[in-house]
C-alpha cells in the first residue's frame, strides 16, 4: 500500500527471471556505493577474460548500486536494492546519456519466516530479479556469491503456483478494460509439442472467482482447485479435452504474466506487493 508508483514504474512491463537467494553475510547497507566499485572492478576483470565481450568492442560499464526504501512488505523485511549496469556513453558531450544494459534488484515482502531465523550478521533478501543478458546475470551472481558468502538458484513456479496467482488476481478490480485472462497448457506425452492456450474474458473469470470464494480477502487451496476444475469442466464440456492431463506452464492476467521456469511480468503498481509478497514466499520456500 505504501508503494510510490512513480518509484516503481521501471519495474512494470518488463520480464524478470526469477532466482532465490540465500541470507547475504556481512551486507553492509551504508557501502553501497563501495559495493558498486568493487563489483565495477570484477566485471572489468571479467570482460578481460574474454567474457561476454563482442569481437572488436571495448565496453565500458557503469555499475550503480541502490536501495529502493519502497519495496517491503513489513518492519522486520529489508528494503530492496537495487543494482544496475550501463554502458557508458562515447560521445563527446557530458549530456549524452548512459545506455542501461542490465538491471536485477533483491528484495523481500513479507519475508519474515527467514528473517527470524537467522543471526545478526546476515541480511535476508531472498528473492532476486534480473533483467538483461544472462552473461551480466552470472557476473553479477558470481560476486555477490564470493563477496557475501551467498547462493543463488534459479526459481520455478509449479503449475499449482500458477493456478494460484491465476485465482488470486481473477477477482482484482482494476481501473480500466482488462485483457482476456489466459492459460497455456503443454500436453505431455506426444511425439510432437503441443500447446493449448485457453482465454476467458476478465468478467467471466471474476463472475466465477466470486462464487467460489466465501471470504474476501481470503483464499484457500480448496478454493484455487474448485476455481480451476470449473475451468476445465468448461473446456471439457466444448472441446473433449481433459485439461486437467496437461501440464499448465504459462499464465497471463491483468495483474501479471509468470511462466513455469520463473520468468514474471507485472503489470499492475498497485498490486506489486502483492506479486512480490508470494514470490518472496516461493523463494523462502526453496531456500529452506
Amino acid at each position: 500500500e505504501n508503494v510510490d508508483p512513480q518509484n516503481t514504474a521501471f519495474l512494470l512491463r518488463k520480464a524478470w527471471t526469477l532466482y532465490s537467494v540465500t541470507p547475504l553475510y556481512r551486507f553492509h547497507r551504508a557501502r553501497l556505493r563501495d559495493y558498486a566499485r568493487l563489483l565495477s572492478a570484477f566485471i572489468a576483470a571479467e570482460k578481460q577474460k574474454g567474457l561476454a565481450v563482442e569481437v572488436g568492442v571495448e565496453l565500458d560499464i557503469k555499475v550503480a548500486v541502490s536501495s529502493l526504501a519502497d519495496l517491503r512488505g513489513s518492519e522486520q523485511d529489508q528494503a530492496a536494492v537495487l543494482v544496475q549496469l550501463s554502458l557508458r556513453s562515447q560521445a563527446s558531450s557530458r549530456n549524452s546519456e548512459d545506455k542501461l544494459v542490465w538491471s536485477g534488484w533483491f528484495c523481500s515482502v513479507y519475508g519474515d519466516d527467514l528473517s527470524e531465523n537467522v543471526p545478526e550478521d546476515f541480511t535476508c533478501l531472498p528473492l532476486f530479479l534480473t533483467h538483461g543478458a544472462e552473461s551480466y546475470t552470472s557476473m553479477v551472481g558470481s560476486w555477490f556469491q564470493k563477496t557475501f558468502d551467498c547462493c543463488f538458484r534459479r526459481l520455478a513456479i509449479s503449475p499449482l503456483n500458477l493456478s494460484w496467482m491465476v485465482a488470486m488476481w481473477a477477482g482484482c478490480k482494476l481501473d480500466r478494460a482488462a485483457s482476456a485472462m489466459e492459460l497455456v497448457f503443454s500436453m505431455p506425452h506426444l511425439s510432437q509439442p503441443l500447446d493449448i492456450s485457453y482465454a476467458i474474458h476478465p468478467e467471466d473469470a471474476k463472475a466465477l472467482w466470486d462464487t467460489v470464494q466465501k471470504m474476501p480477502g481470503e483464499i484457500t487451496q480448496e478454493e484455487v482447485d474448485v476455481f480451476m476444475d470449473c475451468l476445465y469442466a468448461h473446456f471439457h464440456r466444448h472441446f473433449k479435452i481433459h485439461l486437467s492431463a496437461a501440464k499448465l506452464v504459462k499464465i497471463s492476467t491483468a495483474v501479471v504474466s509468470a511462466h513455469c521456469d520463473g520468468i514474471v511480468k507485472i503489470l499492475q503498481s498497485q498490486y506489486l506487493p502483492g506479486v512480490l509478497m508470494l514470490l518472496t514466499e516461493l523463494a523462502i520456500s526453496q531456500i529452506q
